[in-house]
């Protein structure tokens, strides 16, 4: 899915996203762009208002977004937030946490599973092996714990006092100085149980004042060993010197010696200063519910803020962790091994945390099937399809940011040993496309698989997002987009599927997630995926309104703009019946219209709003697909591709650089022109190869220069000098 009622309870549920509707149309600025393509008045005023509604709460949200919604909120020049909007940007992309080893953290909200993952699952949904003791819970959500306060009853304490609890947790007086370790204060559990592979990280809830210079550790005895000993000890760092309630998380997973049944933990605190304090809020096993696809995310997301904004301080602070972030893909998630993406972490080994046995019995596999991906509740593979074809589209990304900064050495980036070259980029993503295009294409249905799992095994619902997004990053060959493009258009019926032809576009504003019915294929803890009909959840038969844009892009790149414009007519006439009937909520209430919607705390089938904060890129086929525009540190590139009953296409109140744009087009002629600022370093146009006149018109309407360039390729540049209220005239001389 998306369990959804995850991401909905802290960040979503006062959003009030209730459609597109009348009120919403009102309430557009009037310098919100506008898309205009005469003779589509209506069609376009529906997808400009369909930007608005999405676009007033978008911003930075969790890592997962960052690609997706950083140029869809960026580019609109709206005067209320242009500016706001970018420093919003510029310091939540400057804050994403990357580990030592280059994982960037997902930044999801408060729960108790692990701090840089996914909101779960976490130690209470799972078990037998798993266990947790808190003495607060603090800052912890309702319905994100699912355990209660303790008290210290029942611990082990030594070489400190006990100065009770508050409100933040159990706090204890560290008395001990001597060198001795044996002496060290210490705090050691209760009896528990505990199962290493249920558990690979223990998470620490705590403060301290007085630990400078320590070295502190965890402790543990097992069945088979019943007695603490230094053969089992695992390090961590101290906390500094705070009243604020830090979260460390220990990975014993990765002691050889965490392993059999763990049957008591301990804290040594390390040898500190008599009168250290320390208050423990909470000790407890975690999952390890980090995302395989962060770091992607957060590498085009600051690709496109830097590419809309031209900020060159941005890039030169954070070259390094985009540089770092690219490399832990490569080097730990297997990219440059596999030459696909495998999920190193533990629980993430792509098989089903359900199992139907001989006799029909489930049997749930508490600690298997966990999400790696936007899909939290469905393994996804330990080699996972979905990561590896947004990582190719990033290591596309990457080979672009890369060859800019060598064209510009007048940028100042700096090099370094983390930094690769474009073509060395670029040969590793041909690798990867012609490598796990292989490997994950099913033969006999004609389209991508989700993934293969530790024993081999791959699983295929009809994943038709999986498969729109493999196209629309250039993964899929030409052959493979045309077989994918089949089956969804109908023209070609997939047996076995529950959802066939013209049923795949069922909800009508885009295909279904899934077309075939899935109830073995999910993370334990979602054990009961048959108690939900078809089509109730988005992960089972629903749709989700963002991916939308994915199946137009798809539809543009292999059948072209005419059948794009067809599909995307469909939805602005879906669009109108939702305006009119008072907005999402209102048009799908009670489940009237075949399913209920998903957000906000609830359940439902279709993902429209609320969380879904993707539905902001369905009117981007405007700008990124039909108009073809794509923004770069030192100008733009521009393809348009219309339909054929479109005269012109024409987008206003484009917030490049330092620069307002509108820009009109055609198949043959683009007439841009610059509302405010202006560009007087190294600006350049790029065009289809071809010949083009080049006529500028000055701010006081004089005529400028005129030329004719020849565009060899595409990647040729023509260079441009903009200012405000000029005009610039590009027209294709050789159609």
């Amino acid at each position: 899915m998306r369990i959804d009622l995850s991401i909905s309870t802290i960040l979503c549920i006062l959003l009030p996203l209730s459609g597109a509707g009348a009120k919403e149309q009102s309430e557009i600025p009037d310098d919100f762009p506008r898309f205009i393509v005469p003779g589509h008045e209506r069609s376009m005023e529906s997808l400009r208002a369909l930007y608005f509604l999405h676009y007033k709460p978008a911003g930075p949200m969790a890592t997962l977004w960052d690609e997706w919604l950083s140029g869809s909120s960026l580019w609109p020049a709206v005067s209320s937030q242009m500016y706001s909007i970018r420093k919003r940007w510029a310091r939540a992309l400057s804050a994403r946490r990357i580990d030592p080893e280059g994982y960037v953290a997902t930044h999801q909200h408060a729960s108790i599973a692990h701090q840089d993952g996914w909101p779960f699952p976490f130690w209470k949904q799972g078990g037998p092996g798993t266990w947790g003791w808190h003495f607060s819970l603090d800052k912890v959500p309702e319905g994100w714990h699912g355990t209660e306060k303790k008290t210290q009853e029942g611990w082990e304490i030594s070489g400190a006092m006990d100065r009770g609890i508050d409100d933040q947790g159990w706090n204890i007086e560290l008395a001990s100085a001597d060198t001795d370790s044996d002496t060290c204060a210490t705090v050691r559990t209760p009896p528990l149980l505990i199962h290493p592979d249920q558990s690979p990280f223990i998470q620490l809830r705590w403060r301290a004042s007085g630990m400078d210079n320590t070295q502190p550790y965890l402790e543990w005895t097992t069945e088979d060993s019943p007695e603490f000993s230094p053969d089992r000890r695992f390090y961590f760092a101290p906390i500094n010197e705070s009243q604020d309630v830090a979260y460390t998380m220990i990975p014993v997973f990765k002691s050889p010696e965490w392993k059999g049944k763990i049957t008591r933990l301990g804290i040594n605190f390390g040898n500190p200063p008599s009168g250290a304090m320390v208050g423990i809020q909470a000790l407890f096993t975690q999952y390890d519910t980090r995302h395989n696809i962060n770091n992607q995310c957060f590498i085009r997301g600051c690709c496109q803020y830097f590419w809309w904004t031209r900020d060159l301080n941005f890039l030169r602070d954070n070259l390094g962790r985009i540089r770092l972030a690219l490399l832990y893909m490569m080097d730990e998630l297997g990219g440059r091994r596999e030459k696909c993406i495998l999920t190193p972490f533990v629980g993430h080994c792509g098989r089903s945390g359900l199992e139907i046995d001989a006799d029909g019995k489930k049997i749930i596999h508490s600690g298997r099937g966990i999400g790696n991906n936007y899909w939290d509740l469905l393994p996804m593979g330990h080699k996972d399809a979905y990561a590896t074809i947004h990582y190719y589209d990033t290591l596309n990304y990457m080979a672009a940011l890369e060859r800019e900064i060598a064209a510009h050495p007048e940028w100042n980036m700096p090099a370094g040993p983390l930094r690769l070259s474009p073509d060395e980029i670029l040969q590793h993503a041909r690798e990867v496309k012609d490598y796990a295009g292989k490997l994950f294409w099913n033969d006999s249905t004609g389209r991508f698989t989700c993934g293969i799992d530790i024993d081999g095994k791959s699983y295929d619902y009809g994943f038709t997002f999986i498969n729109c997004e493999a196209i629309h990053y250039g993964f899929a060959t030409e052959q493979q987009a045309e077989s994918i493009m089949e089956w969804l258009s109908g023209e070609r019926i997939v047996a076995g599927d529950t959802s066939q032809g013209e049923d795949i576009y069922h909800w009508r504003f885009g295909p279904r997630s899934t077309t075939k019915r899935n109830v073995e294929y999910y993370g334990w803890f979602w054990h009961s995926p048959e108690s939900i009909p078809w089509g109730g959840q988005v992960q089972d038969g629903g749709a989700v309104l963002g991916f939308s844009y994915h199946d137009l892009q798809s539809r543009l790149k292999t059948r072209g703009p005419d059948d794009a414009w067809k599909r995307l007519s469909e939805i602005t006439r879906w669009l109108d019946e939702v305006q009119a009937a008072g907005g999402y909520r209102e048009y799908y209430k009670d489940g009237k219209r075949g399913t209920t919607l998903q957000g906000g705390g609830r359940p439902g089938g279709l993902g429209l709003d609320h969380e879904f904060f993707e539905s902001i890129l369905v009117p981007q086929i405007m700008i990124h697909g039909f108009l073809g525009f794509k923004p770069r540190g030192d100008g733009f590139e521009i393809h348009p591709r219309l339909p054929r009953d479109w005269p012109q296409l024409e987008i206003t109140q484009i917030h490049l650089h330092q620069l307002v744009l509108n820009i009109a087009a055609s198949e043959t002629n683009i007439i841009i022109t610059i509302k405010e600022g202006r560009a007087e370093q190294s600006f350049f146009i790029y065009v289809p190869a071809g010949t083009w006149n080049v006529s500028y018109t000055k701010p006081d309407g004089e005529p400028g220069a005129e030329t004719t360039v020849v565009v060899e390729q595409p990647g040729d540049g023509i260079p441009v000098h903009l200012e405000k209220h000029g005009i610039l005239q590009l027209m294709r001389m050789d159609r």
